[in-house]
């Protein structure tokens, strides 16, 4: 790469940090790519630092040593994720959103790719100290917040199946028993789609009692996988927490009231802030 003045220097360096999160980059590294002093290298990244934090972007951690270097690590503050999730509330609570069972119609939202970046981020934020491997969702609606929060952790991610593919070879299978209809129902994944003993995020977009993420809880018992933590979009308030399967997630926004007579809906931040 070509030398660059320091103002063009911090721009790239800067966009260099923001498409590697969560990896480690040496002084040596940045002083080879952009040919400058290490000494130099240092004074730019105290600075893009300090902007990182400033606007709640995120951390860029330093490690000492001859193996050590940056770290950019995606952050967002709570009362900038409060304001967008509560932008995010008064969309749900739409009264055409509504649909049979008391489930929200949140499609179109997932469609967005802006959107999902910001969820992605507040996903990232809440799990960015945990030791995590490997992403996993359930097929379908959870896969763009999968993806989107994979993108801030720079993890892969795993998808959990319905019904088995053929072009996936061998896979497990298990039954669980739906928390909210009470309906024995089937998900799988491949074999090849996750090693044993991996450390697993599961993120879905909307729990009402919460047996589906249970049913995926149980299938990475199969892989002797570690569930690492649980990122739920929406969660359903309208649930005893006798009724409820799991109590040990970070959810987003809290569905705290439905009345299908009136058609009104109430949406709260959920317990993340």
């Amino acid at each position: 790469m070509k030398k660059l003045k320091r103002s063009a220097r911090l721009v790239e360096m800067t966009q260099y940090l923001l498409a590697r999160p969560h990896t480690l980059i040496s002084l040596t590294a940045f002083a080879e790519r952009y040919q400058s002093a290490k000494s130099s290298i240092s004074e730019d990244l105290a600075i893009i630092k300090e902007v990182f934090e400033d606007e709640g972007i995120g951390e860029l951690n330093t490690l000492a040593g001859a193996a050590g270097g940056v770290r950019f690590v995606p952050k967002v503050r709570k009362d900038q994720a409060l304001e967008k999730m509560g932008s995010i509330c008064r969309e749900l609570e739409q009264p055409e959103r509504l649909l049979p069972g008391g489930y929200l119609y949140m499609t179109d939202l997932l469609g967005q790719p802006s959107l999902m970046q910001e969820v992605g981020r507040m996903f990232a934020s809440a799990f960015a100290d945990r030791n995590i491997d490997v992403i996993m969702t359930v097929e379908t609606k959870g896969i763009p917040l999968a993806h989107a929060t994979a993108q801030y952790l720079n993890l892969p991610v795993v998808i959990v199946r319905r019904d088995h593919k053929v072009t996936e070879g061998s896979a497990v299978s298990i039954n669980y028993v739906s928390g909210s209809t009470k309906r024995i129902q089937t998900m799988s994944l491949a074999r090849r789609a996750l090693k044993e003993e991996s450390r697993v995020l599961i993120i879905d977009d909307f729990m009402k009692a919460g047996g589906t993420i249970q049913g995926m809880v149980d299938l990475l018992y199969e892989f002797r996988a570690v569930v690492a933590g649980v990122g739920v979009f929406v969660e359903s308030g309208e649930v005893d927490n006798e009724e409820r399967l799991l109590h040990d997630y970070v959810s987003l926004a809290r569905l705290t009231e439905v009345d299908l007579k009136t058609r009104q809906i109430t949406v709260q931040p959920g317990n993340f802030f």
